[in-house]
This record gives C-alpha cells, structure tokens and sequence, in this order.
C-alpha cells in the first residue's frame, strides 16, 4: 500500500471548513460529527476539528514570507493549474500568489499559498518534472 497521511487540524467554523474544502476545492466528505469532518483529500484522510485558532508564523523562501505550520499537496501541473483557476474563479485571496518558484533551478515548481477560513495555510505545487521534487 502507498502511504497515505493523515493530517488532523483546528477550525472555527465547520460550515465554512465544508463549504471551502468540499466546495472550494472539491474534496469529497467522509465521517463528520458536531465537532469534526473527515475530507478525502486526494486519497489522503484530512479531518477537520472545532478548535479555536492559534499563533501563526512564517519562514523566508525565495523571496517570500512562507506560513508556518502549512500543509498542502503536490499535484501534477493541469491539475494545478484547474486548482488555481478554481481558486482565482471563488475570489480566493492568496497569502502568495500563483507563480515559478526556484526558476531555472533545481527544484523549479509552481506553488500558490491561501488559508483556509480557519486560517490554516495551505500550499498547492506543481513539478514539470516530478523528479526534481527533492532536488537539492
């Protein structure tokens, strides 16, 4: 079996979570209850939990001020750019726009940084090769 990840995290709205992750960008639900929702989240298991927001941080990468702690998916390149055009078509206000990051470098990828309407950051990449996703 491939790994999968589970990943559990906190927000204050559930109606909102389920409208931007099932909505938005179009994960399906699982289990939910008053104070949790399953995501299937490309095959990966994403759970939703009420919980107040916390502090927030941010490291330097190329040039931009990169959300910490964030979590997101690699995905290949159309699919990327739906997500994005998705994104951009729900007014969605991004913390770092679509753009190449690394250009002409090892480990070039597209990326695109947004919170979710908890505040939880995400990262969505794109790899023209997918072998460079580790590149040093």
């Amino acid at each position: 079996m491939t790994p999968l990840f589970h990943l559990a995290f906190p927000v204050d709205d559930l109606a909102a979570a389920r409208a931007f992750y099932g909505g938005v960008i179009g994960c399906p639900e699982g289990r939910s209850s008053d104070e949790w929702i399953d995501f299937d989240f490309h095959g990966h298991q994403l759970v939703a939990h009420l919980a107040p927001r916390g502090a927030r941080s941010s490291n330097p990468v190329d040039g931009h001020d990169v959300p910490v702690p964030h979590f997101g998916l690699v995905l290949d390149l159309p699919e990327w750019e739906a997500l994005r055009d998705r994104l951009q078509a729900a007014g969605t206000a991004f913390v770092i726009e679509p753009h190449i990051r690394f250009p002409g470098l090892p480990g070039e990828q597209a990326t695109m940084f947004l919170h979710d309407p908890a505040g939880n950051a995400l990262e969505f990449k794109a790899f023209a090769d997918i072998g460079q996703l580790f590149a040093k």
